[in-house]
């Protein structure tokens, strides 16, 4: 790490305590300035580099992979794993004039990596909601699942994580988020099963705790679209 961007990044984090984190699916955007997100995109391609070279590619000769370091560093920083270095969206609330139902949006589309192979995960999500006194946009449930699925992560923690941010943002009776999604370390290398797929699901509030609710979301869910993603 020569960096001292990338230096300067890692002291303002050990700085802020101990109970800090920066694993792979945290979010570090608190800790960023200006030219930060520059700085950690230029190191990686560095490393990047190196590592097609340690892999024995002609990169030099190779008009194939000349210009590849770059394009990995970019895509890993600006897209895939966006979420760690750009803040959340924006979430404006309005209030409830009196909906005291459920209410489901999904298939919301999960485009994510896993931290341990660094391989896709690809899949959908849907959220249930017993609002309560404040609701959201349907458009910020996508912003805020993209956000969070944007890191590297394993699946379960990513519910989690989601179901985190969308209670905070809305404050709602219950939640309720399920994902299920194909896992390219199964279907690209290891056993290489194609016909597996993950489902996870994390349930708070009225649709714990209430299984007539549970199952109405999940009886609803199941004739959306895309449950057979």
């Amino acid at each position: 790490m020569n960096n001292s961007k990338i230096k300067e990044i890692y002291k303002r984090i050990s700085e802020a305590g101990e109970t800090v984190r920066f694993h792979a699916n945290d979010s570090i955007q608190n800790f960023l300035q200006e030219g930060d997100v520059e700085a950690i995109q230029a190191e990686a391609e560095i490393h990047i580099q190196n590592l097609l070279e340690a892999l024995v590619i002609d990169t030099d000769n190779d008009h194939n992979t000349q210009e590849t370091a770059k394009r990995v560093a970019k895509m890993f920083v600006k897209e895939i794993f966006a979420g760690r270095y750009e803040p959340m969206p924006k979430v404006t609330t309005f209030p409830n004039v009196g909906y005291d139902q459920m209410y489901i949006s999904g298939p919301i589309k999960i485009r994510s990596m896993c931290a341990h192979h660094m391989m896709p995960i690809v899949g959908n999500c849907w959220v249930g909601i017993k609002p309560g006194e404040r609701v959201i946009g349907l458009s910020k449930f996508n912003r805020l699942v993209d956000w969070v699925a944007s890191r590297p992560q394993i699946q379960e923690e990513m519910t989690e994580q989601i179901a985190d941010v969308i209670e905070d943002a809305t404050k709602p009776k219950g939640i309720a988020v399920v994902i299920k999604a194909e896992h390219f370390c199964m279907t690209h290398r290891g056993v290489r099963e194609h016909e597996s797929d993950m489902t996870t699901s994390v349930m708070r509030g009225e649709f714990r705790d209430e299984q007539m609710l549970r199952n109405e979301f999940l009886n609803l869910m199941n004739n959306m679209k895309g449950h057979s993603c």
